[in-house]
Order: structure tokens, then C-alpha cells, then sequence
């Protein structure tokens, strides 16, 4: 079964403009609803559906749909599942903190989303440290430092817009060398994993991430 929705090199050089603009014109649309808007709650129940659309348009350029993908993409589900289990119900990893509704269905307290976004993040950053590093270890870490630069601007948005909530209102050291650990430990596996890594959406994934949250981060 062929499960490449981007086949040729030609449709991928045609559709990736395309699928970029998608991108930046919905989370252009979301920075000024969660930043400006005056019906603040519309926008953040379209947080759930705006990631989706991020993991379609990502996913829709990879290439290599076997079994190492597959694995590669439900272990890093599951990890990040259960990490954020581990650490709401136990404060081990991150430290003390709470789902709120913002990011949809929850199962044991936690967003199924959740993992979707580990399994985003970690391919993405895993294509943008490909092109900053020729060995494996310092992709590797390079990553997961993206990741945590990432979160840095995460939190204080997350808080505000009710993704989650820290106890005492302190975002702690530990949630940071938390995500550094679990992030390296993931990243170390895509850049170790065989299925092909040459999907020209990642970086640009990444991209409008960070722009959306250090953009909403400035105007908090």
C-alpha cells in the first residue's frame, strides 16, 4: 500500500508552497485570536483542530511509510503520553502541573493530543538539527536543545491561555531539564531510526511554532 500523499519530487516542489501558506495563514490566524481578539474562547477551541491540521500538512510530505516508522511514531507517542502521565500525576520529570481544557479530550487527566505534539515536535526538530550537525549524538542534542528553547516560550502561553497550569503559579527548573531528558532520549531515536528524513515541511513546522508562541509570548 502506498501511503505517500506527496509522491514525486515534482509534486513536492508544487505543493509545498502551498501547503506553507496553509500554515502561516491559520497560525497567523490563531496569534491574532489568542493575542487580540475579543472572542478569546472561539479561538482556543480551535487549538485542538489547528495542531491536527499541523500534523496533516506535516506528515503529508513524508516519505517511507514501513515499519520503522510506524514504531518510531508510537513509541514517541506513547513516551510523551506517558511522561506528561508521569509527571501530572506524580510532578517526577516536569514538576507539579495540570491539564486544563484547552487541548481537547483528555484520558487520565492527560490530552490524547499530547502525544501528537511529542511525535510533531521530536520529527521536526529532528530535520532542522539533520541540516546543523553531521553526528548522530550532536543532532541529537542540538534537538533537544531546540525543543527546550521551544518550551521556553511555550509555558508562560500555555499558562495564560489554560493549556495547563503550574502549581503556585512558578514554572520550575525541572520542567526544563525534564524535557531536555525525555526530548534527547527521542531525538537520539530519530536520528538512529531508518526510515528516510528528507521531509521539506519539518523545518518549516518548526518555524511557525516558534514564531507563533515568541510572538504571543511578546505581547503576553
Amino acid at each position: 500500500m502506498n501511503l505517500n500523499f506527496v509522491n514525486s519530487p515534482l509534486s513536492r516542489n508544487r505543493l509545498l508552497p502551498v501547503a506553507v501558506a496553509v500554515l502561516f495563514i491559520f497560525y497567523a490566524v490563531g496569534f491574532w485570536g489568542l493575542g487580540f481578539s475579543q472572542h478569546l474562547d472561539w479561538f482556543k477551541a480551535l487549538v485542538p483542530f489547528n495542531l491536527l491540521l499541523t500534523n496533516f500538512l506535516l506528515f503529508a510530505f513524508h516519505r517511507g511509510w514501513q515499519r520503522s516508522f510506524f514504531l518510531f511514531a508510537a513509541v514517541v507517542w506513547l513516551v510523551g503520553f506517558w511522561a506528561e502521565w508521569l509527571g501530572v500525576h506524580t510532578g517526577v520529570l516536569f514538576g507539579n502541573y495540570a491539564y486544563g481544557p484547552t487541548l481537547g479530550t483528555k484520558f487520565w487527566e492527560i490530552p490524547l493530543l499530547i502525544g501528537v505534539n511529542w511525535l510533531m515536535l521530536v520529527y521536526s526538530v529532528g530535520h532542522v538539527a539533520q541540516k546543523l550537525g553531521s553526528h548522530w549524538l550532536v543532532r541529537s542534542v542540538l534537538g533537544a536543545g531546540l525543543m527546550v528553547l521551544l518550551d521556553f516560550f511555550i509555558e508562560p502561553v500555555a499558562v495564560a491561555f489554560d493549556f495547563w497550569s503550574w502549581a503556585g503559579n512558578v514554572i520550575p527548573v525541572s520542567n526544563f531539564v525534564g524535557w531536555f531528558a525525555v526530548a534527547l532520549a527521542l531525538n537520539i531515536y530519530f536520528q538512529r531510526a531508518t526510515f528516510p528524513k528528507d521531509n521539506p515541511m519539518a523545518p518549516w513546522v518548526f518555524l511557525v511554532q516558534m514564531l507563533f508562541f515568541v510572538g504571543l509570548y511578546a505581547v503576553l
